[in-house]
């Protein structure tokens, strides 16, 4: 999917919400349990359920490699499902992956050709060679982790090399990549004051935000500093949507939860 196509979709839905899919079978309503692919099953009706509230969908890797075989055919079932059924939709492959070139090549292609996603995100630490493989896929997008929302963060992230933080290093080398307008970022909702500075850096380049919600993230504080003039944000919430309820009705509140946030985005719309 190319850029414009999501900017098209924020505007016509006044929602930049992404939901992420992170299945936890052991969360997910006892009845669905009965269903072949419970886990398949359950993403099925939180997309049907949400998908006009919403412009891209997360699922996290780790959540279908846990069950093995099995989780892997729910995740290709579920990423088939939204690419027949709503091709509208921007698909985010939440892998983290980053390997030296043939490596990551083959990682690339898995995500973008076997599994047909519009885009995979990446741990920058082994530099250039582990992410330009990914940006050599046309329509494709690479989604560079930046600085997370996660409490070790400041372990590596924010720390000076050479007088400047190394998340500034890392957005400021990245543009330098070949194909790097392909790149997104991830920059956590609790870090919020840093993304005047990372505005300054890449002032158009779309941001994953993670960590409005259940990990204490403003979706006012990222706007005041994140918005661009084509918004340039794409907001995820995962456990605030998907386990709104247990109930049969789950799909319902989930949707009744992604209401209230693409209702808040609209205002900056």
């Amino acid at each position: 999917m190319e850029t414009k196509q999501l900017i098209e979709q924020i505007k016509l839905k006044k929602s930049f919400l992404c939901i992420g899919l992170d299945v936890d079978i052991d969360k997910i309503p006892s009845h669905l349990l009965e269903e072949t692919d419970p886990v398949f099953a359950f993403n099925k009706a939180i997309i049907d359920a949400t998908h006009h509230l919403a412009v891209a969908y997360k699922p996290n890797i780790a959540f279908y490699e846990a069950y093995g075989i099995k989780g892997w055919q729910s995740l290709k079932k579920t990423i088939d499902y939204i690419n027949e059924k709503y091709p509208e939709l921007f698909t985010i492959a939440d892998a983290k992956r980053g390997d030296i070139g043939n490596t990551s090549t083959m990682y690339a292609k898995a995500f973008f050709e076997d599994l047909n996603f519009d885009s995979v995100t990446i741990a920058p630490y082994m530099g250039k060679d582990s992410v330009e493989p990914f940006l050599a896929f046309k329509n494709k997008h690479t989604i560079l982790l930046a600085l997370t929302s996660n409490e070790g963060a400041f372990d590596f992230q924010t720390k000076d090399v050479e007088g400047v933080p190394l998340y500034q290093k890392v957005l400021q080398t990245s543009k330098s990549y070949k194909n790097s307008e392909n790149l997104m970022y991830v920059v956590g909702a609790t870090k919020a004051t840093y993304l005047k500075e990372i505005r300054n850096i890449i002032p158009e380049s779309f941001l994953l935000v993670p960590g409005v919600g259940a990990q204490g993230g403003s979706l006012d504080e990222v706007c005041k500093y994140g918005k661009t003039q084509n918004i340039g944000l794409l907001i995820n919430s995962s456990r605030g949507i998907i386990y709104a309820s247990k109930d049969e009705n789950f799909a319902q509140k989930a949707a009744g939860k992604a209401k209230e946030l693409q209702q808040q985005m609209a205002a900056y719309l």
